[in-house]
């Protein structure tokens, strides 16, 4: 008896103190609503530009589905294969734990933990999965508390949004989305099937590392619900694991390259840093399959190669940051800073342009020295006079260092740094010919403007950014308000760019449509380079070693101009063709012999009167060219007798200067004009008069 009741009070005693146990448990548990956020990081899927799934990165959290939201199937799926008595037993199945005392003492080990979904719920919020007696003792009584606190379906809620079931998903709509690629809300008995066996060991038997095992399983929960009663046998007979379609994970080589730049903006884009969120970018998975080819491709061995590749307005379509993103996750489209050789003289072109050079005005190539430097042609030899067409087309380093003394080395700079360039830009004349350390994705950036007429263009990745419930939390706005140099400027700059790509260095980037474009190399060639465009698509292309190391036969009209040219037919494969403001000119060295002379007289002119002569040429006897549209030239009344006519002195840039009472600027290498007396002018004589007798001396 004295056993009985010491045995009866020690019961009681245990029994006050787990009902005290529980109730303070119960005391400290958070809210229901606390319970529902998302703890451990921020899942974020990223998808292309097509909407097709990039990465997901982080826990992944899908949306959360309220009790009503939840299948049936799902519902009794997990109940039945997970805890036949959730719905009458306090937290702790009595029955469950007894049945598995009886598996560890007939096998000698712990094989079944009867835990109840309540059990498992309490794990996963509040503790760790160590197997010791405290931890199961602690595991029971927060499972009696929440019973407590929170009802049947709540219960049941959290934990069907919240298990883990491998992957890195945790919750059903995170798995359904994950190996279905739809929301759990409209699982089918099969899927659901597949899903409620992942929880027992969702490595074993997760669908995409081992589909059998996932579908042997399934079966089991299948039988196990129609042993329950949950489905009919006809509706078990029916449900097929097998024909449940997956989702493949897509391939995450080279564009992580573009994700890893892309991703880090969400920073300063949006503030939500907890709720789930998808991520909309402006990746074209067919071009960023071509440059992925191109790089590989084109490549020379030992080498490393890039290449950015942007859509009108700044949408990045495709980076390749390296040729294999496993073997290295560097971005040397977006991080590594190299020269960029003549691909530079983008930049001096275009201050020259802007301070009134034309592609047509004359230059002289012939050794210069500027403070103690002596550019020299990769020729080796000098071509005499020129125009400035012929020059960028051919890439002359003298021309180059002549026009940036002209216009100055510190407006070339100031130019590089207003369509783009990040890096420091030196001062020193060589820096015409690309001695300034850039990135890939700032040269790209600037050429991209010049397609743009003028107008600046900034790269961006995302384009939208939404929860998992579509609620926009960002949206890009492509800014076209800040123009850096006028159309016409621009016009001209691609001018130049056609025609370096039409006859001159980068001819190995021609793809059957206007394209506009640039090589560069640095010296004992160690960069190679090729940036240009057609078609709205703007695409830069860099290749060399990560050492800075000589690469021999490395050009950027070689390897960079055929990688461009892979690419560039792919991505404009499906857009119109569009041709530039200007059409492609030849420079001069690429004019027949016959289209360099006149034989015989010159044309009389057309129309009515003409100029003196009838002939619509100048003192030297070239053709005038007129504007488009131009009707000709006013015509020319008869004079009165005695009166001379006075030939009309050329419209060109030394005439405005003049008529503008300012110094007359020259074009490099060019002869300023020497000012003639009004009296000294030619004087054309009347037709009908002879012409004036020399004076003798």
């Amino acid at each position: 008896m004295i056993s009985l009741r010491i045995g009866i009070g020690l019961a009681v005693l245990g029994l006050i103190a787990l009902v005290t146990a529980v109730y303070v448990a119960k005391s400290s548990l958070p809210s229901y609503e606390e319970l529902k956020s998302s703890p451990n990081g921020q899942m974020i899927r990223v998808f292309s530009d097509d909407g097709t799934l990039l990465v997901s990165l982080g826990p992944s959290y899908g949306e959360w589905l309220s009790f009503n939201q939840i299948p049936q199937v799902m519902r009794d799926a997990m109940v039945s294969v997970e805890d036949r008595r959730f719905r009458s037993h306090l937290g702790v199945d009595p029955i469950g734990v007894a049945r598995s005392f009886k598996v560890r003492w007939d096998t000698g080990r712990w094989t079944q933990g009867g835990s109840t979904i309540t059990q498992q719920l309490a794990r996963n919020i509040f503790l760790s999965n160590n197997r010791t007696f405290a931890r199961k003792a602690r595991e029971m009584i927060l499972a009696l508390a929440m019973e407590r606190k929170f009802t049947k379906d709540q219960i049941l809620e959290l934990y069907l949004n919240k298990v883990y079931f491998g992957g890195g998903a945790y919750g059903i709509d995170a798995a359904a989305r994950k190996f279905y690629g739809h929301s759990a809300a409209e699982l089918s008995l099969a899927e659901a099937a597949v899903i409620a066996g992942l929880v027992k060991a969702p490595s074993n038997y997760s669908p995409t590392a081992d589909a059998e095992a996932a579908i042997g399983r399934a079966g089991v929960v299948i039988q196990t619900m129609r042993e329950a009663g949950k489905i009919t046998a006809a509706e078990a007979a029916a449900a097929d694991p097998q024909s449940v379609e997956l989702v493949t994970d897509p391939r995450q080589n080279s564009v992580r390259y573009f994700t890893d730049w892309a991703l880090p903006q969400l920073d300063i884009l949006i503030d939500e840093t907890t709720q789930p969120i998808n991520v909309y970018t402006t990746l074209d998975l067919n071009m960023q399959r071509a440059a992925d080819r191109a790089i590989r491709a084109n490549t020379p061995r030992g080498t490393q190669g890039a290449l950015v590749a942007l859509d009108r307005g700044g949408a990045v379509r495709a980076m390749v940051g390296g040729k294999d993103y496993v073997a290295s996750i560097y971005n040397r489209a977006t991080q590594a800073v190299r020269q960029p050789g003549s691909a530079f003289k983008l930049f001096v072109y275009l201050a020259a342009l802007e301070a009134g050079i034309t592609p047509d005005d004359a230059v002289v190539d012939e050794p210069v020295t500027i403070g103690g430097w002596s550019p020299r042609n990769s020729s080796g030899r000098f071509s005499g006079q020129v125009n400035i067409r012929t020059a960028f087309a051919y890439s002359l380093n003298t021309i180059a260092a002549k026009l940036g003394q002209e216009v100055g080395f510190g407006t070339v700079a100031d130019m590089a740094r207003r369509f783009g360039i990040t890096t420091p830009v030196n001062t020193h004349p060589s820096m015409v010919l690309g001695t300034s350390d850039v990135r890939l994705i700032d040269m790209t950036r600037a050429f991209a403007s010049v397609a743009a007429k003028g107008v600046a263009v900034t790269p961006f990745g995302i384009k939208k950014v939404t929860t998992v419930g579509d609620r926009v939390l960002y949206e890009h706005e492509v800014d076209t308000s800040r123009v850096l140099v006028a159309p016409y400027v621009a016009a001209q700059m691609t001018d130049l760019l056609q025609t370096a790509v039409a006859t001159g260095t980068g001819a190995a980037a021609q793809i059957g449509r206007p394209v506009a474009g640039k090589t560069g190399t640095t010296s004992s060639n160690k960069d190679g380079w090729f940036l240009g465009f057609s078609s709205g698509i703007t695409t830069g292309v860099w290749m060399g070693r990560d050492d800075a190391r000589a690469v021999g036969g490395l050009q950027g009209g070689r390897a960079p101009a055929r990688a461009f040219h892979d690419f560039m037919e792919v991505a404009v494969a499906k857009r119109p063709v569009e041709t530039f403001d200007t059409q492609v000119t030849l420079p001069e060295w690429q004019l027949e012999p016959d289209e360099e002379a006149y034989f015989g007289e010159p044309d009389p002119g057309n129309y009515a009167g003409g100029y003196p002569g009838g002939d619509f040429v100048d003192e030297d006897g070239n053709p005038i060219q007129f504007e488009p549209g131009f009707d000709g030239p006013p015509p020319v009344t008869a004079p009165e007798d005695g009166e001379d006519v006075v030939a009309p002195e050329r419209m060109d840039q030394e005439w405005i200067d003049r008529m503008l009472d300012r110094p007359v600027r020259q074009p490099p290498g060019r002869q300023p004009l020497q000012e003639q007396p009004a009296e000294e002018r030619r004087i054309a004589p009347r037709r009908d008069q002879e012409p004036a007798p020399t004076p003798i001396p």
